[in-house]
């Protein structure tokens, strides 16, 4: 990969990065009045350039067709075609999992969607496009079962219907640190066994986020909340959404905006359910979000510091590291002219400290 280190201090810098990747001027994206259910509140996000998402495939639409294939390092042999280069394989790894497009179409990977089975339930820790019929890539990965070294399957599912929340997906795309990412998800399970007391028996049983957030009564619970949101779907559609900003107990925390209504949409179920879990384990002061502060908070994606990755004729992925905040923006270089495929950004103090070791971790 090409990587480049840039020191950036002017917005006007930023400003022509966003435009030179065919990104539409930030100030060309309006907030909408929220919609809110308790100290859950979701500001639609419209405006700027409808791009052509067609040709991008999810997750878990690879994985149900059969041609994505996830599985552990070292477990690799039988699953790719003849002749066919292996990258160097020592083993399971925590933080390592190898991939297979075997598709037709440029796969997309978020941040935060987690693969299940293996020998520990991952989390991508962050966006990328692989190539169609591409050969097995190493793929970055963070674990969110701290308890478990067994494997349960030879490949991996996907976490279908949720990614993890929020405050689970700031440590493995800010910190990209293993023990803050373990110490969040302890954090969250804690939260949710607070917030569904009749599940807190089973949930000690285990701990992984994906078996916490499959209990029927945690999943009755999220619903509560987020049910009343499939209907906004229709309404982001009608208005032309790309994304969303999400403020908790009235304080902002984060929005992630897709490059068309289609893509939005393709992620709403998995990123409504994530908003809902983080409003459920999420304790804090209660702040005053409105229009203004949520369009305020859209609009600042300059900062200090911008770090940048690409791979020639995939992707181009920047993060960008502001005054109590972390941009990460991620642009299809698979066809001209180029566009920002996903946005995200999330409240970033930079003062978070991981969590310790988890009890009953094996490697």
């Amino acid at each position: 990969m090409n990587f480049r280190i840039l020191a950036s201090f002017a917005s006007a810098m930023l400003a022509a990065t966003f435009a030179a990747a065919g990104t539409s001027v930030h100030s060309e994206l309006h907030v909408l009045p929220p919609v809110t259910k308790g100290n859950l509140s979701i500001f639609p996000v419209v405006g700027g350039a409808e791009n052509d998402t067609g040709r991008l495939l999810t997750l878990d639409e690879g994985i149900r067709a059969g041609s994505v294939v996830v599985t552990e390092a070292g477990s690799l042999r039988g699953l790719v075609r003849p002749g066919t280069p292996l990258p160097p394989q020592s083993g399971a790894e925590v933080n390592r999992l190898v991939l297979i497009n075997n598709s037709e179409h440029p796969l997309l990977l978020l941040a935060g969607e987690v693969v299940t089975g293996g020998k520990q339930d991952r989390v991508i820790g962050v966006d990328r496009i692989v190539s169609p019929k591409s050969g097995p890539i190493d793929l970055s990965v963070f674990c969110v079962e701290p308890g478990r070294w067994v494997a349960s399957s030879d490949r991996f599912g996907s976490m279908k219907s949720q990614m993890v929340q929020p405050s689970v997906r700031t440590p493995a795309m800010a910190d990209r640190n293993q023990q803050a990412v373990w110490a969040q998800v302890g954090s969250a399970l804690a939260g949710m066994s607070r917030a569904v007391p009749q599940a807190s028996p089973s949930m000690q049983a285990s701990t992984s986020y994906a078996k916490a957030m499959e209990n029927p009564d945690v999943q009755k619970k999220v619903e509560s909340v987020a049910a009343d949101y499939d209907g906004m779907l229709r309404e982001l559609k009608k208005e032309r959404a790309k994304g969303v900003v999400v403020a908790i107990n009235g304080r902002i925390l984060w929005a992630d905006v897709f490059a068309s209504t289609e893509l939005l949409e393709k992620y709403w179920q998995k990123l409504i359910r994530s908003y809902a879990a983080d409003s459920l384990t999420t304790a804090s002061e209660r702040g005053q979000a409105d229009q203004q502060s949520a369009q305020v908070f859209l609009d600042q994606l300059h900062g200090n510091r911008e770090v940048t990755e690409t791979e020639p004729g995939l992707f181009r992925r920047t993060e960008i590291s502001g005054d109590g905040y972390r941009v990460f923006s991620l642009t299809s270089l698979v066809s001209k002219p180029e566009y920002t495929v996903h946005l995200a950004k999330m409240v970033y103090s930079g003062n978070e400290r991981p969590g310790v070791y988890p009890i009953g971790y094996r490697r």
